[in-house]
């Protein structure tokens, strides 16, 4: 599949789980009469994002994957044909909890999961009180419109994983996030091109919007998919509105740019020893 038509959803906070979960099989309906054939969610994205405060309440977020919300995906999926990345609250068992996404084919299949690795623990995001790191390795998944892997928020920061993705055969990198203006916004439209350049994929960011009722973190949407040259696919999405985007990814143009720059053949892991060296 030379075209891929793939689909970013940003919102805000409805108040409660379920009408979260409607709000995005409407979102990824739409999408799906837009001929999408790829969708991914925010961060956490049937949840608030509870990491603003520290309160073993939100653990009932938690639950097994797959499990009752990746199932109810797994049927829509099916139903529009449509690969989709959920972003979720895993509970492997009681007290043992990730920060994970689960990919599913455009036929239904659970294809899998990925933990987000890096977990940060500082003011307005205390992760390390709700989540494990992950154990999974970086898996790329082979889905019906190509090779697909996903790195959540915080783990942006770390080229390691990119890279890794881009080894095991990335063709569309999803970063499903929830950050604040205050903090990162400087970094957003910077580390995610460059990653895209440095690994010669595409690369789909998405933030949340809105500022939630457990804290002042403003998150600033301008969601966006960036191709391997480091160009902005479409515009960059508002940074104040929920926003389906909806972009034509060219993977050909994977080649070419991996034909101009051969920056994979040109790597040196004989020399990077040091790197891994805690």
């Amino acid at each position: 599949m030379t075209v891929v038509r793939a689909a970013l959803v940003q919102t805000t906070w409805t108040g409660d789980k379920e009408s979260m979960i409607q709000a995005h099989e409407v979102y990824a309906r739409d999408a799906a009469e837009q001929g999408a054939q790829v969708i991914c969610f925010q961060e956490l994205f049937y949840g608030p994002y509870f990491c603003q405060v520290q309160d073993a309440s939100f653990y009932e977020y938690a639950e097994s994957v797959p499990g009752p919300t990746v199932e109810r995906f797994q049927s829509l999926a099916k139903e529009l044909g449509m690969v989709m990345v959920l972003p979720v609250y895993e509970k492997e068992q009681p007290g043992i909890l990730y920060n994970t996404a689960a990919v599913v084919d455009a036929d239904g299949t659970y294809l899998g999961k990925y933990r987000k690795h890096h977990i940060p623990h500082l003011n307005g995001f205390w992760e390390k009180f709700y989540f494990r790191p992950g154990n999974l390795g970086w898996p790329v998944f082979d889905t019906a419109v190509g090779k697909v892997g996903v790195y959540i928020c915080y783990d942006r920061h770390f080229p390691e994983g990119w890279r890794a993705l881009g080894l095991a055969g990335a063709e569309i990198v999803f970063n499903p996030s929830a950050t604040s203006r205050g903090l990162s916004n400087y970094l957003w439209k910077l580390e995610q091109p460059a990653s895209a350049v440095a690994n010669e994929y595409y690369i789909g960011a998405i933030n949340r919007v809105g500022v939630e009722e457990l804290g002042d973190n403003d998150f600033y949407g301008t969601s966006y998919f960036v191709d391997p040259e480091g160009k902005f696919v479409g515009e960059v999405a508002s940074d104040s509105a929920a926003e389906l985007i909806v972009r034509d990814l060219d993977l050909s143009l994977i080649a070419t740019v991996r034909d101009r720059w051969a920056f994979y053949r040109d790597r040196r892991p004989d020399a990077y020893g040091p790197l891994v060296t805690p």
